[in-house]
Parts: C-alpha cells; sequence; structure tokens
C-alpha cells in the first residue's frame, strides 16, 4: 500500500473526512488499474474544473505522466464529458458507476469550452487554463524528480510550484519551509522527533561512505554530505534509507538539509545518479542546438555492462516522436556527434576511469516510444504503489536491463 494513501484506506471519520476534499471518488482513488485510474482523475477534475483549486502530486513524475495522457487521449475525455458517459476502455463496474455520478449527465457546453482549450495546440500554461482557479500545484521536485521541473513549469504557466516535504515510506525525514524555492534552493528542516535518525559520512570523491562510524544530529557538520539512516517506532533499526543528503546549515537546532542523490550501491560504480542527471540537461541543450530542432528527452536511465571488457556504461534514452527523427539519416548523424559531448560531462569518477582504459567508449541506445511504461508495469506487478514510483536512473538488475534491450531502436 502507497504511504500516500494510507490514510485513505482507515475506516476512522476523521481520515475519510479526506475524500470531501478530493475531486475523485474513493472508487477510483483505491482503484488497482493505474491508467484508468489516471484516465479517471482527469475526467473527474475535466468535470468540476471550476472548483478545483490545488493540484497535489506525490511526485512531479505522476503529473507528467497525467499531462502525456491528457495530450493523447483529450478527445476522448471530451467526448465522455459531452456525453455524460464513460468510455468503454474502463471496465471496472463499480469505477464505472461512480464516474457517471461524478459526471451527473451530459454536459455540451463544458465539453465544448474544453474543446476549444485543447484544439488550439497550446500546451503553454495548459494548467492554468483548463482551472483557472487553481492557487498552486505542490509535488516534490528534488533529486531524480528535478529534471521534470521545466516541464512543469511550461504547463503550469502562471500557478506557482510549490515543493513537497521529505518523506521516505520508513518515516518523515524533514520538512519544506519554504515550499516556494526552486528544487536547486529547495532546503528540509530535519524532524529530530519523527525517528531515530544517524549519519553516515559520504565522500563524493571516493563514491562511498566513510567507515562504519555514524553521527547523530548533534554531531553533523556543515558541508558535509551524509547517508541518511533511520531506526524508527514500527521497528526498522539502523535502517540505512539510501538517499544522499548535504548538511547546509541549521535552523535552531535542528539541521538544515539538500537533498543530494541516491546512494551508490558499490564503491564501484562509474556514475553517480546527480552526475548522469547533470549530463543528460546538458546532452538536451546539445541535441536542440546541433540539430535544430525542439528535440525533447522523454525519459533515460543507465546500466554498466559488465559483459564487455573492459566494462562499459550504457544510456538509454526515450525521445518523444523518436521515430521521426531516425528517419532522417542526417538526424541519426548528429545524435552520434553528440554522444561525444555527452561523455565527457559523465563527471570526474567517469572521467579518470575512462582516462585510465578502465571503461569502454558509452553506448547510447534510443527506445521505442512507451519502453518506459513498462518499467512502471513490471515494478506495479512486483509490489511498487504507482504513487511512490521513481524512474530508475541506475539500473543494476540485469532483467530490467533484458526489458529495455527488446525496445532498442537504434544504438550509437
Amino acid at each position: 500500500m502507497a504511504a500516500s494513501s494510507f490514510p485513505l484506506h482507515s475506516s476512522s471519520n476523521p481520515n475519510r473526512s479526506l475524500f470531501m476534499s478530493l475531486s475523485s471518488p474513493m472508487e477510483v482513488i483505491l482503484g488497482s488499474n493505474v491508467e484508468h485510474q489516471m484516465y479517471c482523475h482527469l475526467l473527474c477534475g475535466l468535470r468540476n474544473s471550476d472548483s478545483i483549486d490545488a493540484i497535489h502530486v506525490p511526485y512531479a513524475i505522476g503529473l507528467i505522466k497525467a499531462m502525456r495522457v491528457l495530450e493523447s487521449k483529450w478527445k476522448q475525455l471530451c467526448d465522455d464529458i459531452e456525453k455524460g458517459f464513460l468510455c468503454s476502455v474502463i471496465n471496472d463496474v463499480r469505477m464505472r458507476d461512480s464516474i457517471v455520478e461524478v459526471l451527473g449527465g451530459p454536459q455540451p457546453d463544458l465539453s465544448n469550452r474544453i474543446r476549444l482549450i485543447f484544439e488550439k495546440k497550446d500546451w503553454g500554461g495548459i494548467l492554468n487554463k483548463l482551472w483557472p482557479n487553481v492557487r498552486y500545484i505542490r509535488c516534490v521536485t528534488t533529486g531524480s524528480m528535478k529534471q521534470y521541473y521545466s516541464k512543469l513549469k511550461y504547463y503550469a504557466g502562471e500557478v506557482p510550484l510549490v515543493g513537497g516535504d521529505y518523506f521516505a515510506s520508513e518515516c518523515c525525514v524533514a520538512i519544506n519551509l519554504d515550499i516556494k524555492q526552486p528544487p536547486d534552493l529547495t532546503r528540509f528542516v530535519m524532524l529530530p522527533t519523527a525517528a531515530y535518525f544517524e549519519f553516515l559520512p559520504f565522500d563524493l570523491a571516493e563514491n562511498n561512505v566513510v567507515g562504519e562510524e555514524t553521527v547523530d544530529v548533534c554531531g553533523v557538520e556543515v558541508g558535509r554530505m551524509y547517508e541518511v539512516v533511520v531506526t524508527t517506532y514500527r521497528g526498522f533499526y539502523r535502517y540505512r534509507l539510501g538517499d544522499i543528503v548535504r548538511v547546509v546549515g541549521f535552523y535552531n537546532s535542528s539541521p538544515l538539509l539538500e537533498f543530494v542523490m541516491r546512494a551508490p550501491k558499490t564503491s564501484y560504480e562509474i556514475v553517480t545518479e546527480g552526475d548522469l542527471m547533470a549530463a543528460m540537461e546538458n546532452f538536451q541543450l546539445v541535441l536542440r542546438n546541433t540539430m535544430g530542432m525542439a528535440i525533447e528527452i522523454v525519459e533515460f536511465t543507465s546500466s554498466v555492462d559488465f559483459s564487455s571488457s573492459p566494462k562499459r556504461l550504457k544510456i538509454f534514452i526515450e525521445v518523444k516522436d523518436c521515430d521521426m527523427i531516425l528517419q532522417d539519416k542526417l538526424q541519426e548523424s548528429n545524435l552520434r556527434k553528440c554522444c561525444s559531448d555527452l561523455e565527457d560531462s559523465l563527471g570526474s569518477i567517469y572521467k579518470v576511469q575512462r582516462n585510465k582504459g578502465e571503461i569502454s567508449p558509452l553506448s547510447l541506445s534510443v527506445l521505442k516510444c512507451g519502453s518506459f511504461d513498462r518499467l512502471l508495469k513490471l515494478a506495479i506487478e512486483n509490489g511498487t504503489p504507482a504513487s511512490q514510483y521513481k524512474p530508475p536512473k541506475i539500473i543494476r538488475n540485469p532483467s530490467i536491463v533484458d526489458v529495455l534491450e527488446e525496445n532498442v531502436i537504434v544504438t550509437i
């Protein structure tokens, strides 16, 4: 069960009152089919467009996925609102009945108003156009969610994007006291009573923790990085969260934290999550300048191929309208030229090993559209709650790499 939906499963009256502030009925929120849930959330939101005053999503990726559904299915959504009935794709009877009740019969005027907005094909500020009374959009945009921030700003237009707090599935870690700050400037104040916190000193140059000796909240030093360790009231004992944070100051006596990245599993990894994200951000800019078009990298990840001698870093990317790009041989050639720029920006750990000849040249694979959605489905099948899913930036599971390899269009 997702931590974000736990209160909604409770039978207590205070928790049940949460439903009163949500646009979607309980049957949708507690549904089991993620794609159907997302479609129904959008449908309910559009039906009640004038009464929606805020949009809350656990992670930025959730809203990005919702916008992709909106872009591809807006005509069907408008048809459903116009007819006052749900399309046949949604086959859950309880979900269908609850949505029909929300729709409240045919709404041709509302459908036409929404359809006119979509037909302009101007997605900049679309959230404010569809939901004119929205005051803010709240979601986590730090860490691996940072890559979606600029796209969310594009969709949000003038609607403020506010940051979320620092929660783990195991416990609350820290709160965000200045929610208006962008990801780069977001700082979290530790909640020292939420659990017993310890910190393992982390050395970025070594890409590993320094020894096994932890320090507590009182022992952290400003400017140093640490991996967070928690002992919770529910029984987790000295559990390593796998998050690397930097202490940037103190708020009263509580450490002020900056989220840096997910911790590497071993010191042998040749690229950090932070280095990869920075390199891919630069790579997208280089692609746009070189290829002369608004190319958009939808998602990316990486893995290390140990079967190659020496080992090789493999980066997988999914590009919007990839078929159109790869049909043009000139653009494919330009893509190859950009790979060297990508490799040059992969961080100091990678560069040192590459210069020593310990790593083979970088491999870049372009995937079919929708490939990363398959990873989401696989994660859900293995028990990961959809609302808590974050696309991995470094894949260590060979079976997941195999799924991506099956969807490669071209490798450079």
